[in-house]
């Protein structure tokens, strides 16, 4: 019955036994009987106090909270509600004592007992639906079901093992915790214990026989879930884990979203702090394009953008068919904008005239430039089209964003741009000078952002590998010291977007990436994640370095000088624009003329000067 109590029960609850409380207060203060001096005082108090008490839980919400699910916000919600009125109520006895309003032998202390009273009615009423609902979960109480051991006692882990505990919805039994924290050691945590640490995992999965592992350490690093990996590996039990704080962060933890380990779990790094504020500031009501709009980075970007409130996402893009399923891809976050608010427009973004209609029907406000060609080997075959694309169309995109008076442009740019050897890499780095010049002639906020490869891109190594993983291998490297930074694709919007509320005039930002990972490991760790084993199941083999391939990168060059911004682990580096004056424009225009003329060998000169 208690469990059908609402709030409109609960006022009506409080306005009968608070009446009663001053007595039962005076009663625990005076023996009975009590002399009849005494009664007009306890009337009169027990009049203002119901009035001050019933005021104070209308002021404080009392009445609108849901009282099956209350937390320890609610309880700090009843001693406010509670405490406020004792206070008010005991100072306004002294005072009507010493005014002579009241007289009489009425205890001076009759107010405070009577909010300890106060205290015990209104918590203890509401905070036993709070229990009700606590005791009716069975998970934890179900032995005969899935037994679980979570990795990580922290804040992830506790409510995980709440949900674990008490949802009628799960049918799995807690054994315990694993958690490197001496302090939590032998501790209970929602009833069951930490039973050791991390590297006793392999025991205690043997000695508790569990069936599956839950890793719930959203903000770990990598190597954290590496070495917790190996070690479900090695006591034989399956593994579950927590998305990272990326994926999380739009979204509360709960058992619902636990996963299998994805490589992008092995690569965790630590997340970058979000200032989402700034990058609401500039979005919220402008109108926003992204070029690339369909790809997998432009596709993260209307996410993203959307959940900022613009007044108008257009979505550019050349590939109808991905343009085409942009608006099933964006979440609920963003169904409002999917609505009404979402423009897919098909467009090249080397033809001019096609960019002035669509400058001049949307007007945007701010530009992200994403839309260029990335496969390295692919282009080196390809030059004309890697040359018309990225730079041509870079050049197209930017002078529209002057001609229309856009004051936010940031370019996408990659880190094969640093002291490029491939075709790919020169034209992304000569499209990078040319956003530098357009920015030093119109002093806006036009900047770039550079950044490693993306987990999760169609261009990533993780589907070819995937690929030739399912069909029985070999998996195919083309040099066993090959090594690249790598990031997510939710880390590198992220970096795009907070760049754009950084961005000033010209800047170039990237991200403090860690160190670089060996494509080697990185095949080893995604043939183990799929239940094989390397060099048994799986062959690596190793093929040779292709043209305009390097063994690693680098983020800037030594002139760039790196520098710290306001936002953690988000660099600036030093630009110079000595190499976009003089003759760069007409240089740039004889560049793309000889490749729309096909004459490679000419085009692929002009391309190395310009990107020197």
């Amino acid at each position: 019955m208690l469990r059908n109590l609402r709030n409109r029960h609960f006022f009506l609850i409080d306005l009968v036994l608070l009446s009663l409380t001053p007595s039962i207060a005076l009663s625990l203060r005076l023996q009975l009987p009590w002399g009849e001096r005494i009664i007009q005082p306890l009337l009169i108090y027990t009049a203002i106090s119901l009035v001050i008490k019933l005021g104070s839980f209308l002021i404080m919400g009392i009445y609108r909270q849901f009282w099956r699910y209350a937390s320890v916000d609610s309880l700090l919600t009843i001693l406010w509600a509670v405490g406020a009125p004792t206070v008010v109520a005991t100072g306004m006895v002294y005072a009507m004592f010493g005014f002579g309003f009241l007289s009489g032998p009425f205890p001076r202390s009759v107010p405070i007992i009577d909010g300890m009273l106060t205290l015990i009615v209104v918590g203890g009423t509401r905070l036993s639906l709070r229990v009700m609902e606590y005791q009716s979960g069975g998970g934890h109480t179900n032995p005969e079901g899935k037994r679980l051991l979570i990795a990580g006692a922290g804040d992830a882990g506790q409510v995980v093992a709440r949900e674990i505990h008490h949802s009628r919805y799960i049918d799995d039994f807690l054994v315990g915790f694993v958690d490197d924290d001496e302090a939590k050691q032998g501790t209970m945590i929602h009833g069951v214990p930490v039973l050791g640490p991390l590297d006793e995992l392999p025991q205690i999965v043997h000695n508790y026989q569990v069936d599956e592992v839950v890793i719930a350490m959203p903000t770990a690093e990598g190597s954290i879930i590496r070495h917790v990996l190996s070690l479900c590996e090695e006591g034989g039990v399956s593994v579950k884990t927590l998305p990272g704080i990326f994926e999380l962060i739009s979204g509360e933890v709960s058992f619902s979203r636990l996963r299998d380990v994805q490589i992008g779990d092995l690569l965790r790094r630590d997340p970058v702090k979000v200032h989402s504020r700034r990058v609401e500031a500039l979005l919220k009501d402008k109108r926003v394009l992204v070029t690339g709009g369909g790809g997998s980075i432009g596709a993260e970007l209307c996410e993203q953008i959307a959940r900022c409130q613009p007044s108008r996402i257009i979505a550019l893009g050349h590939g109808e068919n991905s343009l085409y399923r942009l608006p099933d891809s964006i979440t609920a976050w963003s169904k409002k904008m999917k609505e009404d608010r979402l423009d897919l427009v098909v467009a090249d973004i080397r033809d001019r005239d096609r960019l002035d209609a669509i400058f001049n029907q949307f007007q945007p406000e701010v530009v992200y430039h994403a839309a260029a060609h990335k496969h390295v080997p692919l282009m080196e075959d390809n030059l004309e089209e890697a040359v018309t694309n990225n730079i041509e169309g870079t050049q197209a995109m930017v002078r529209h964003c002057q001609k229309y008076d856009v004051g936010h442009l940031v370019m996408i740019s990659t880190d094969k741009a640093v002291e490029p050897t491939s075709v790919m890499g020169m034209t992304k780095r000569v499209a990078e000078k040319i956003v530098l010049q357009a920015a030093r002639e119109c002093g806006k906020a036009y900047v770039t952002v550079r950044f490693g490869n993306v987990l999760g891109s169609r261009g990533s190594v993780i589907p070819l590998f995937q690929g030739q993983i399912a069909a029985g291998g070999p998996v195919t490297i083309t040099h066993p010291e090959m090594e690249r930074y790598f990031m997510t694709i939710q880390e590198a919007v992220q970096l795009v977007l907070q760049a754009s509320a950084l961005g000033k005039c010209g800047e170039m930002f990237v991200l403090d990436m860690g160190d670089q990972v060996k494509i080697v490991d990185l095949a080893n760790d995604l043939i183990t994640l799929s239940g094989l084993t390397p060099g048994e199941d799986i062959e690596i083999h190793f093929t040779g370095l292709r043209p305009g391939e390097k063994l690693s990168e680098k983020l800037y060059t030594a002139s760039e000088e790196p520098y710290a911004t306001e936002f953690e682990k988000i660099l600036a580096l030093k630009t110079d624009a000595s190499g976009v004056g003089g003759s760069f424009t007409s240089d740039v225009d004889g560049l793309i003329q000889f490749a729309r003329d096909g004459e490679r060998e000419q085009a692929l000169q002009a391309l190395r000067k310009l990107s020197s």
